[in-house]
């Protein structure tokens, strides 16, 4: 049987679909479902820079020092499943899927997302994730549009106005989007995704990237217009149903 051909990235010829935005604009859980769909790998990037987090906080690493976070990178044993019904996050053998997003680490996590070595690093290892699914993946994440594959036949940045997405996030997070679950929702939204902007561009389409606006969308309308947008571009339909 023949291995996948791969591009100068390293991204295996399949079908991939990056796809990017800023919080709390429905990247995560509609990639995630579009994978489901179209019976393809799941990527969440960020769930990797949420690991690290978590690893150096438990080992006592801080978080200011960025050669110290750099060191703590290379040495991090992380497996992430791709599963798209089941994904699970594990560090050194423990499953952390539900401590990564806790406060704590999501109030933290830019720190380690914007040290550009841990990002080199981070991108080795999603480019690797990718190339092991010959079928395809949808990988979600800051510079996956323009830096991990950005070859790909389809390409997409999930966009949304700051008050849907607070409110999005805040649903999530508190189930209601009154002004204390607004506010309490305010810095991991706002506040991390301008931290995040310094070292990645995620709120406006590159050249080749298709922006789709899910302000007024709800989750099965987001989900459907990126399977629109990949039958489109590739003939390719979803093999399961909602």
């Amino acid at each position: 049987m023949s291995t996948p051909e791969t591009d100068v990235h390293g991204c295996a010829s399949s079908l991939v679909v990056p796809v990017a935005g800023p919080s709390g604009s429905g990247e995560a859980r509609g990639s995630r479902e579009a994978a489901r769909r179209l019976g393809l790998a799941y990527l969440d990037t960020g769930a990797m820079y949420r690991a690290l987090a978590w690893w150096c906080l438990d080992q006592h690493v801080d978080l200011h020092d960025r050669a110290a976070v750099a060191g703590a990178g290379e040495r991090l044993p992380l497996v992430i499943t791709t599963d798209p019904t089941e994904v699970h996050v594990l560090v050194d053998g423990a499953d952390v899927s539900e401590q990564i997003r806790s406060t704590g680490v999501s109030e933290q996590v830019s720190l380690v997302a914007t040290n550009l070595a841990v990002r080199e690093q981070m991108r080795r290892r999603q480019r690797a994730l990718i190339a092991e699914h010959p079928v395809g993946t949808v990988a979600e994440g800051r510079d996956i549009t323009t830096v991990v594959a950005p070859d790909a036949a389809v390409r997409v940045l999930l966009t949304a106005s700051e008050q849907a997405r607070l409110e999005r996030r805040a649903r999530e997070l508190h189930g209601s989007t009154d002004d204390d679950a607004l506010a309490a929702t305010h810095d991991q939204v706002v506040r991390r995704d301008r931290d995040d902007s310094t070292v990645s561009q995620f709120a406006v389409a590159a050249d080749g990237v298709v922006t789709i606006d899910s302000s007024g969308l709800g989750f099965e309308q987001v989900v459907d217009a990126v399977l629109a947008l990949v039958e489109q571009r590739t003939g390719r339909r979803p093999v399961v149903t909602a």
